[in-house]
């Protein structure tokens, strides 16, 4: 009987290990915030899926199988989150201010991917970057350097921050 109730109050303090991914990690974090700003224009493109796969094996995941989980882990996240604070709260608390900018460039990348950053794209990674304190300054520089990364030109670019 106590066992039952020790188990149930450790599920209302989400301590059921079983109940979800672990959002504490700043990793999951991570990717449940590069799978929200792709999906934010509601659609997911192939080149964007692509992108978002070859990110965190780049700068998260050591391995095929730790990368698979990375993405099953950040995607649930994503999906069961109920707002953005969440994540950056941890992202805030496990990162530096330049690795912070650093972020904010990877999701710029993932906005530019399809070729093009959508308007609501564009607000998701505003809004990201503003719970992270990252500046508007250095959130442009970011934006600038993953759009020379992507190749696209200024005038190509749909968005409207200046």
């Amino acid at each position: 009987m106590l066992e039952q109730i020790r188990a149930f109050l450790s599920g209302l303090r989400g301590d059921d290990k079983t109940s979800g991914p672990d959002t504490s990690d700043s990793d999951v974090a991570a990717a449940a915030l590069f799978f929200h700003v792709i999906g934010a224009d509601g659609v997911v493109d192939p080149a964007e899926a692509r992108a978002l796969k070859d990110m965190i094996s780049e700068e998260y995941a050591d391995s095929e199988a730790s990368k698979k989980a990375l993405i099953e882990a950040g995607a649930q996240a994503e999906r069961e989150s109920v707002d953005l604070y969440a994540f950056t709260s941890v992202l805030n608390r496990s990162l530096e201010p330049d690795a912070k900018v650093h972020f904010i460039e990877l999701l710029w990348r993932l906005a530019y991917a399809d070729g093009y950053r959508h308007e609501l794209e564009d607000h998701v990674v505003w809004r990201i970057a503003d719970l992270m304190g990252v500046s508007s300054r250095e959130r442009v520089l970011a934006r600038q350097r993953a759009l020379k990364d992507a190749g696209i030109s200024e005038e190509g670019d749909t968005g409207d921050e200046s």
